[in-house]
């Protein structure tokens, strides 16, 4: 069951102002033309954030509310957390700036948002993090981590009407309002055809380096991978999983010590961040015809797939991820399906000679 946003003011609802102010009314005071108040009040974009904010401080003067499509709660701004893991990965960076960023395109949503970044791989802290913000928020999104504390906090956020998003990883068995992220068990299986089909018809080795497989989507990426190999590619071998920590010296050195272990080593699968540290202990080692597949589109992996250390890059983008929440968050407000409207991101898969 989704959560529902719940309203701390409705016990300051004025019903009798409501009923009797209009549409024209909110339009003479906020000094726009009816159509404006209309798409403002219905949650549409188009409009500039200080437009939409005078139009939201007349209705509010008024005690308007537009019967069954706006309740009263959303005149005031929907205040979203956004709680993300701290450390090395560029893509959750690139995502954490464009949230802190877009405050003007929130506003446009009467929204708005805050961004905190916590130690990655720690579960209990986590939870304790979302309890803390889930106390000062409408709606938190986050990375989840698969762990039974991390479902209690997002459990008793639901029962105190806190939905709770998770985003790139997700969380089972929760009471979490929706997942905005890729298929990862697919991503994990086209990375593996990806470098299958790099590699070509002959016997060869390959290798996993994950962030941490305490995120879902780390250990649903292994699987497909696997999976993939397994059942269309028998005459290539998977040598072994490491967990690098999304962390650029850690991954050089778990590199370092594959290329030593099998030096007939013919692909590597990046499953989360830190691709640099790989991408330096091939360079090192002069084994750039190791196939390279890794996640994220940032300008490191960019400058990897310019130079050819880099083969292939799975992503998707961080405007998207934030606007599927504006989306979900939305419907919650307005007592509607979280997911209605929205679809889960395709994976998007960059080469060199694709770079957008």
């Amino acid at each position: 069951m989704n959560a529902q946003i719940q309203n701390p003011d409705a016990e300051n609802a004025l019903p009798r102002r409501r009923q009797m102010a209009r549409v024209e009314d909110v339009a003479r005071l906020a000094g726009v033309s009816t159509a404006t108040v209309d798409r403002v009040l219905n949650q549409r974009p188009g409009v500039r954030p200080a437009t939409v904010q005078r139009v939201l401080k007349a209705a509010g003067e008024l005690g308007y509310v537009m019967e069954g499509v706006l309740p009263a709660s959303a005149l005031r701004p929907l205040r979203l957390g956004f709680l993300l893991p701290a450390g090395n990965n560029r893509f959750l960076g690139l995502l954490g700036r464009l949230i802190a960023g877009s405050q003007d395109q929130l506003a446009s949503f009467n929204m708005r948002a805050r961004v905190e970044h916590i130690e990655s791989f720690k579960p209990e802290l986590l939870a304790h993090e979302l309890r803390r913000i889930g106390r000062e928020v409408d709606g938190i999104a986050f990375m989840a981590l698969e762990h039974p504390t991390v479902r209690e906090a997002v459990d008793a956020l639901a029962e105190r009407g806190v939905p709770s998003v998770t985003l790139i990883s997700d969380i089972a068995n929760t009471a979490r309002a929706a997942y905005v992220g890729l298929d990862n068990r697919a991503a994990g299986r086209t990375a593996g055809q990806l470098i299958a089909r790099f590699i070509g018809p002959r016997r060869a080795k390959v290798a996993m380096i994950a962030g941490s497989l305490s995120y879902r989507a780390h250990e649903e990426r292994e699987m497909g991978f696997l999976h993939l190999f397994e059942e269309l590619y028998p005459d290539i071998e998977v040598v072994g999983l490491r967990e690098g920590h999304d962390d650029e010296a850690k991954n050089y050195r778990q590199t370092k010590t594959l290329l030593g272990q099998h030096p007939d080593l013919a692909g590597i699968y990046n499953i989360g961040g830190g691709p640099e540290g790989i991408a330096r202990a091939l360079k090192e080692a002069g084994r750039q015809d190791v196939v390279f597949v890794g996640h994220g589109l940032t300008p490191e992996t960019r400058g990897l797939l310019v130079d050819g250390t880099m083969d292939a890059v799975i992503t998707q983008q961080p405007l998207a991820t934030l606007m599927s929440c504006v989306a979900i968050f939305a419907n919650l407000r307005a007592g509607r399906p979280a997911a209605e409207g929205t679809a889960r991101p395709g994976i998007e898969i960059v080469l060199r000679e694709n770079l957008p």
